[in-house]
């Protein structure tokens, strides 16, 4: 296995310390959601967040954004919007002289990292404008095909306690997404200190720490993180496991999945724990990192059916008894 560059290794290892460290300083605890983010910029992907209002997902967002030095939009979907209000529209310039001309005023799409907030409360005409946007990082419109800028990220909220008035994502659109994280009520000690940093005064104000040219280099450098075979092995395995229709699959996912996990979900694998493992400071692949990678990789794409429904076997349960057959 090729080494990696030991002076490069060391300046990410500290930048990604730095962002830590700055990222303490506004949230208190969600390690684990803080983590799972880290893990998905360094791997150039999307992520969806669900979770009850009031968790701080948009605080979590908007400071990360500050903090990496990246354009950041938060766009708030609404059941009247419409795609030109994410991707611009071409408007009628008076040019002087009587002269007109339309020029395209670019959307609040066109920024490095897009707080898409309760994404699943417009229609899907207008979820699908992100598609191409999330998918090939570009957008076209007026017959022009327009580049986005680099590194683009989005992170989308959904409320999972509410459904009037919501249009859920097809499938199509959640396979778009690297990572579905659950957000979780906070402890007590934390929310303790949520309460006494929220009401004693103001918030400090993160540093920049890093910037696009960097954040692009540390994702180049997240790719070249060895992959030892045997992990590679089970990286396959476990996707594989998870279509009822194959040989490879256990009895429960038999039982309980309609559809398994598609070949991105492979790939994505192996993006995430190359990129846990530089994040952990780890010089190769381990399977324990595939492990911990693999919930919000497989929760958006395995498809429970009618017998989980009925019986509350949940996705996440699926998958814990699934990485358990695997040891």
């Amino acid at each position: 296995m090729e080494k990696l560059d030991g002076k490069l290794w060391d300046e990410a290892r500290n930048k990604i310390d730095a962002v830590k460290g700055e990222l303490a300083k506004i949230v208190v605890g969600q390690e684990e959601i803080v983590r799972e983010m880290l893990v998905a910029l360094l791997s150039d992907g999307h992520c969806l967040v669900v979770g009850v209002p009031g968790l701080a997902k948009t605080l979590l967002v908007e400071t990360l954004g500050k903090i990496l030095g990246l354009s950041f939009r938060r766009i708030q979907f609404t059941p009247d919007m419409m795609p030109s209000d994410i991707l611009g529209c071409e408007i009628l310039q008076d040019q002087g002289e009587g002269k007109r001309k339309f020029e395209f005023a670019k959307g609040p799409i066109f920024a490095n990292m897009i707080l898409a907030d309760e994404i699943n409360r417009t229609p899907p005409k207008t979820q699908s404008a992100l598609l191409e946007a999330m998918q090939e990082r570009q957008v076209t419109t007026a017959g022009r095909t327009l580049p986005l800028p680099k590194p683009f990220l989005v992170f989308a909220t959904q409320n999972p306690i509410e459904h009037e008035g919501t249009y859920p994502l097809p499938e199509a659109q959640l396979d778009r997404f690297f990572f579905n994280l659950r957000i979780d009520y906070p402890e007590l000690d934390d929310e303790r200190e949520i309460v006494i940093r929220t009401t004693t005064g103001e918030l400090p104000e993160p540093k920049k720490i890093l910037n696009p040219e960097k954040i692009l280099l540390l994702q180049k450098l997240a790719t070249e993180i060895p992959v030892p075979e045997h992990v590679m092995d089970y990286i396959l395995k476990l996707p594989r496991a998870s279509r009822p229709e194959t040989d490879d699959a256990p009895e429960h996912v038999k039982d309980y999945v309609a559809w398994g996990a598609g070949p991105r979900a492979s790939q994505n694998l192996a993006r995430a724990a190359k990129s846990l493992a530089l994040l952990e400071g780890n010089p190769a692949v381990s399977q324990e990192d595939v492990k911990r990678v693999a919930m919000p990789v497989l929760r958006h794409r395995i498809i429970p059916n009618y017998n989980a429904t009925g019986e509350n076997v949940t996705v996440e349960e699926i998958i814990s008894k699934l990485i358990d057959n695997l040891e």
